[in-house]
């Protein structure tokens, strides 16, 4: 799945080689969704990518696998920091969404680059305009949960293999978290994480109501 980029107080602290190579991923990931944006995605070449951050293809291929990953690079990184905080929060008792919800909170209050939210604005708009990369997300996103739930049964006492539970709370979160994203891209100027992080506990608060909704006829 890969490392999301520490947090920049964490980031301070890493030595000097690897400082390095988080200023060379940063620096693919900004170049990328700009060139990508002005000239569209197949309009640029992984060479052309490459120097214009002065870089082989060598390094690229060391933090991406393809032009669709560095292009999604600011949700994907949301979800690596979403598993990593899965490994390490304290194991307690209580509702399991709860937990969920709280650790994608977690991992978006410490989404480390200050331009984060335009960065995801600019993927989601490339991502509606290439089913490439759309496919790409898609693999991400079930690779993702099938992470997670291995973490669950791993950490939280959620041991039965059968148990379905589990996969489909982490599946409520991501449609919960999709609705949130959708919404908030829709909103003018610059909408924040903060508004972001409001629009999801929003979204994962009307669950329960939305699997008991009943319907009736039209009248």
């Amino acid at each position: 799945m890969g490392t999301p980029p520490p947090p920049h107080d964490a980031a301070d602290r890493l030595p000097l080689r690897e400082r390095k190579k988080l200023r060379t991923r940063e620096a693919l990931v900004v170049t990328a969704l700009e060139r990508f944006t002005e000239r569209g995605f197949h309009g640029v070449t992984l060479d052309e990518l490459c120097d214009a951050v002065d870089t082989s293809k060598r390094t690229f291929f060391r933090h991406f696998t393809s032009k669709e990953d560095v292009a999604m690079a600011p949700l994907q990184d949301l979800w690596r920091a979403f598993l990593a905080d899965l490994e390490t929060r304290e194991p307690t008792r209580g509702p399991l969404m709860e937990l969920l919800q709280d650790a994608l909170l977690g991992a978006l209050d410490g989404t480390p680059a200050t331009d984060w939210p335009h960065r995801v604005r600019l993927s989601r708009r490339l991502a509606a305009e290439n089913p490439s990369m759309d496919a790409h997300g898609l693999r991400f996103c079930q690779d993702t949960s099938r992470a997670a739930v291995h973490v669950l049964h791993r950490r939280f006492g959620l041991d039965a293999a059968d148990d379905l539970r589990p996969r489909l709370a982490v599946d409520l979160l991501v449609a919960a978290f999709h609705y949130a994203l959708d919404s908030w891209t829709s909103l003018p100027g610059t909408p924040t994480r903060a508004d972001l992080a409001t629009r999801l506990r929003a979204s994962c608060a009307a669950l329960p109501e939305a699997l008991t909704l009943t319907t009736a006829p039209a009248p």
